[in-house]
């Protein structure tokens, strides 16, 4: 029996865990998802430190003529105590002085040999950077499950730290089914169609940070089948596509189930894309998805991302969302949880005109899709919908709600 998106997704957050984990320098981990916190070790900035370059000074000399004979650089460890009456040059980084109020930006003084002449007003604490303003030790900077970017290696690297523990990348294998399928690199017959969903898998796993590899096809025979299957358990996640209805040759549901699958699920209340199965042999999730390449990119990205996100360990694991409103009238046949993909402006989601399961050009039209709730027969032009991006990255660490009703 067929099952909601919702509960597919509850059983494959219940039955998945994360990857083991293993140690990277930090300018190798952006894409990668941290396996572990970080707290600082020490305050950022270290110590209290001038943000310009200028004179530190004592806000009850303002509007005074004071005396400067002295010069603090960034760099320089010094033990300078300001006394009242005097102002030291600073430099943009260097240590405050002991006593220092604040510090006057050159521009702002004017300046007579040995002799400076302070503005008449000068706020407390202008211009200072304080120890630990930005990080304060002690602090966590980086939590487990946050995927890294390459702005978080300088959050390690002020903190001195040059390895970092992250979730091994997820290896997919891909491989299809179908003696009527052939490679897109090889000569076909009349009778013959190119796989054109291998190479998509293959392509969008490696988008999502994955290692994939492609198992080759197998023909339309159980043992051809379970040879293909087993050469690729070493994997943490092997897609497949074609087989998983109801022909006299769709063998790969039998051919899985012969070596151990368990079945999380066989058949989804969706459309396009109903008879999508999910299961595992041991560690290996094993995910069949429709041979139509429409049909499977659409699983692809609601089941098949959400177990990558999953195994990566990241806790942004939910889809996230775009709030959109209907650029155009769009009639559907109400019944069933239906997918729409679209294009996405920035202000207006349109779905496009031509979508049918078995159809490729829509894969690279669409930029998000929508999922309408089964009530719904008519989205009329500025509804709200919550538009689920394609081609660029939004999870969310609490479930957002990704029907359109």
């Amino acid at each position: 029996m067929a099952v909601s998106i919702e509960e597919a997704l509850d059983r494959l957050d219940r039955n998945i865990s994360p990857l083991a984990s293993e140690i990277i320098p930090i300018e190798l981990s952006p894409g990668r998802v941290a396996a572990a916190s970080y707290v600082a070790t020490f305050n950022l900035p270290r110590f209290d430190n001038s943000a310009m370059d200028g004179y530190a000074v004592m806000v009850g000399d303002q509007g005074k003529e004071v005396r400067s004979d002295k010069v603090i650089y960034a760099g320089d460890d010094t033990y300078d105590t300001l006394q009242e009456g005097e102002a030291i040059r600073i430099m943009t980084g260097a240590p405050v002085p002991k006593n220092c109020e604040a510090i006057v930006p050159i521009e702002e003084v004017r300046i007579d040999g040995a002799l400076v002449e302070l503005p008449e007003a000068i706020r407390s604490g202008a211009h200072v950077r304080i120890a630990g303003e930005d990080i304060k030790k002690g602090e966590c900077y980086i939590e487990e499950g946050e995927r890294i970017t390459g702005y978080h290696t300088a959050l390690f690297a002020s903190q001195g730290v040059t390895h970092i523990s992250v979730r091994r990348k997820v290896r997919v294998a891909v491989f299809g089914t179908g003696d009527e399928l052939r490679p897109h690199y090889e000569h076909i017959e009349a009778h013959q169609l190119y796989n054109s969903n291998a190479p998509m898998f293959l392509a969008r796993a490696e988008e999502l940070g994955c290692n994939s590899s492609y198992i080759g096809g197998g023909s339309d025979t159980i043992q051809s089948l379970k040879s293909c299957i087993s050469g690729a358990l070493n994997a943490d996640l092997i897609i497949t596509s074609g087989g998983v209805s109801v022909g006299d040759k769709d063998f790969t549901k039998e051919a899985f189930t012969q070596l151990g699958m368990v079945t999380l699920f066989s058949g989804v209340s969706i459309k396009p894309g109903k008879p999508t199965t999910v299961g595992k042999i041991g560690n290996t999730m094993i995910v069949n998805l429709p041979g139509n390449p429409l049909a499977a990119m659409v699983n692809f990205e609601i089941f098949v991302k959400s177990i990558i996100q999953k195994l990566s360990g990241t806790s942004a694991r939910y889809p996230g969302i775009v709030e959109s409103r209907m650029g155009i009238d769009f009639s559907i046949k109400p019944g069933r949880y239906t997918v729409l993909l679209g294009s996405y402006d920035g202000r207006t989601f349109t779905p496009l005109p031509s979508q049918s399961p078995g159809m490729v050009s829509p894969l690279q039209e669409a930029d998000g899709m929508i999922i309408v709730h089964p009530d719904v027969s008519l989205l009329q032009k500025g509804k709200r919908v919550s538009v689920l991006p394609i081609k660029w990255r939004l999870e969310a660490k609490k479930n957002m709600g990704i029907f359109t009703k």
